[in-house]
């Protein structure tokens, strides 16, 4: 299974979509489906964060699953 993931982003005076279509697995999606999404969500997130780290007006507006 898959989730997309948009994430509207404040960097550097800009700002920007960043987007993605991630897997999920399918076990643990049938068991608590919010929490794998979550889990896919956060580690791409914490990517993003750490590419733009430099940026000292870096912000995440909106994160959308």
């Amino acid at each position: 299974m898959n989730i997309n993931i948009k994430v509207y982003l404040h960097s550097k005076g800009t700002k920007f979509l960043q987007s993605g279509r991630f897997p999920v697995p399918q076990s643990g999606f049938k068991k608590v489906p919010d929490w794998t999404a979550a889990i896919v969500a956060y580690e791409w997130i914490q990517q993003i964060k750490n590419n733009f780290a430099a940026s000292e007006d870096f912000r995440i507006d909106q994160v959308i699953l």
